[in-house]
């Protein structure tokens, strides 16, 4: 069988995922192998795209190999996936699975991406592996890569795969402004941004950027993520991690600092396009790892405009809330286009979000934020000697909080066991159990006071 790898690592033959695909390659000798590494060529190939063609439609299995990068596939390959897509390229019922590496900080949202895209290409799609970075260091990890392989070829022998569910697709509507630029003078005291990736004659979604900035009380600036001019995406090289600065002399570091996060909100502005944005936004999320691993916009409230069927786009929407959880941020609302009542939609993000700035609004973090935390708090915690600047941020602010600190809580517990383990004291408790736990709440309860209301 002829496998293709689609490397999506910027570092090539470098990437650490790649070797797992080596690996395999070594023991499965009765089938042939062959790798293109378009991650790291991806400008090359934006120029020189049909000299892969041949390549890509020859091949019996695809197998898109990647590291998680923000969420979901790095820059690189989410600019080859729109490329396959421009080119009409045919590959359709071609099989075809995933294979990633990450330390599964949301690794569940970037093979969702990964395998709506591939069902999108009429691709016959078999799940994937996602794998620690250092699985393959172990015996248990080479064991599920040849496992994850036999499984594949079962799949393909038997013509066992996903099938696509592009039923009730809503034809593409065009939002039409409600509202009247009026000549009410807007307050100025907070720093709005609106960031976008909108085109010239992308009109829905400049529609209802503008009617949202008619109908917000404050005044907004905007910027176009779009015309940044990147000198390229992540390179997952961590020249960063020691001194918070970016390989790449474009200056989006700074540009980042000093012109988006410090801002007092943000709305972020983009059309749905091949289960996300435009790649355009994906190098934004990308290049942002100039931070690291930090909460810098904690606080924050933060808003979207989306044009597109939102409704139907489950993995997008679960990608949203985890951000603004793992983020600290407060999510307002999400307007978009294809609701029955856009305008009101924006007018609801327009009040939501004033109310958000002018209380200061939080709100505790749900599973997506909780989980997501505790993942890069032990990362970090290992790390530390290599991610200087997380590790400062995270002593400073109090993040690690491992549970073997909590040593009077463990030993209270301990306590409380040994006891109930005891037939006798375990009978008179039997029904008073839930009293004692409810103990503290009711002082609170009756210690309450309205006048101790902010």
């Amino acid at each position: 069988m002829n496998i293709l790898v689609i490397n999506g690592s910027p570092k090539g033959n470098n990437s650490i995922t790649l070797q797992t695909l080596l690996f395999l390659e070594k023991l499965f000798t009765e089938h042939k192998f062959s790798f293109l590494n378009v991650g790291q060529k991806i400008k090359y190939y934006e120029k020189n795209f049909n000299e892969i063609k041949e390549e890509l439609e020859k091949t019996d299995l695809i197998i898109f190999s990647y590291p998680v990068y923000t969420f979901l596939v790095p820059y690189q390959l989410h600019r080859f996936i729109e490329l396959l897509k421009e080119n009409n390229i045919n590959i359709k019922n071609k099989f075809a699975t995933q294979f990633s590496t990450s330390k599964h900080f949301y690794d569940i949202t970037a093979h969702k991406f990964m395998e709506e895209n591939c069902l999108d290409l009429g691709l016959k799609y078999i799940r994937g592996l996602s794998a620690d970075m250092e699985d393959l260091m172990k015996k248990e990890g080479q064991e599920d890569a040849i496992n994850f392989f036999n499984y594949l070829i079962f799949c393909i022998e038997n013509n066992l795969n996903i099938n696509s569910d592009i039923s009730d697709r809503k034809e593409k509507i065009i939002y039409k402004r409600k509202y009247t630029n009026n000549s009410k003078e807007k307050d100025n005291s907070k720093d709005v941004l609106i960031l976008t990736n909108c085109t010239n004659n992308d009109e829905s979604l400049r529609n209802m950027i503008e009617d949202f900035k008619s109908v917000f009380p404050y005044k907004t600036r905007e910027i176009n993520i779009r015309e940044y001019n990147f000198h390229g995406g992540c390179l997952g090289c961590f020249g960063c991690a020691i001194t918070g600065k970016c390989v790449y002399k474009d200056g989006f570091d700074d540009f980042l600092r000093n012109e988006i996060q410090k801002a007092d909100s943000i709305i972020y502005a983009f059309t749905i396009e091949n289960h996300y944005t435009h790649s355009s936004f994906k190098i934004y999320d990308d290049r942002q790892f100039c931070n690291g691993h930090r909460t810098v916009t904690e606080g924050m409230p933060i808003g979207y405009i989306i044009s597109g069927d939102y409704e139907r786009e489950y993995n997008l929407q679960t990608l949203i809330e985890s951000r603004s959880e793992v983020g600290g941020n407060f999510l307002t609302h999400i307007a978009y286009d294809y609701n029955d009542d856009a305008c009101n939609e924006l007018s609801k993000l327009s009040s939501i979000m004033k109310y958000a700035m002018d209380n200061k609004c939080t709100r505790p973090k749900n599973f997506y934020g909780v989980g997501g935390m505790k993942i890069f708090r032990d990362l970090i915690y290992i790390m530390q000697g290599l991610m200087k600047e997380d590790h400062k941020y995270y002593k400073k602010h109090h993040i690690y909080d491992f549970p073997q600190k909590q040593r009077m809580k463990m030993l209270q517990m301990k306590l409380v066991g040994a006891l109930i383990s005891i037939p006798s004291i375990q009978k008179k408790m039997k029904d008073k159990m839930n009293e004692y736990i409810l103990m503290p709440y009711k002082k609170i309860i009756n210690n309450a006071n309205v006048k101790n209301i902010k």
